[in-house]
């Protein structure tokens, strides 16, 4: 069993703020990415790929957990690379009028073989810069 990937920060922002940016299509393409086809709903499925136009990799995800304002959990996967998914959870905890997000992301062994963009120190620095360099600043402008 390999250790999950977590990074956490606080946000001056109230936990319904902070959903909606994560469960809004629109807000997210403001601070995450421009996935069109996101419905906030178990069991659907979205696509996406990196900013810049590329579409190098094809990102999917599946909607597996919802508690509004608390948790959202899904999928994450590359199914043009491998069968094989990881789980990302995000898990809100208000306090004192902020937001603690707690991002985790489970089972990042299964990309190994992808290569090493696909390593837990990128997956790593990834998630910091999202959630505690453009979720944070989106929220707090």
């Amino acid at each position: 069993m390999s250790t999950p990937i977590t990074v956490q920060y606080t946000i001056n922002a109230s936990a319904e703020k902070v959903w909606k940016a994560l469960t809004d299509k629109n807000e997210m393409k403001s601070w995450y990415f421009d996935i069109q086809d996101f419905v906030l709903e178990i069991g659907k499925q979205f696509n996406f790929y990196e900013p810049g136009g590329e579409n190098k990799y094809h990102h999917q995800g599946e909607i597996l957990e919802i508690i509004p304002n608390q948790k959202l959990k899904h999928t994450w996967s590359y199914p043009d690379s491998s069968p094989l998914k990881t789980v990302v959870t995000w898990e809100l905890q208000s306090e004192d009028g902020q937001t603690v997000i707690t991002l985790t992301h489970e089972g990042i062994e299964n990309f190994k073989d992808l290569g090493d963009g696909f390593s837990k120190d990128n997956f790593t620095q990834g998630w910091k810069a999202i959630v505690g360099q453009s979720l944070k600043i989106y929220l707090e402008n």
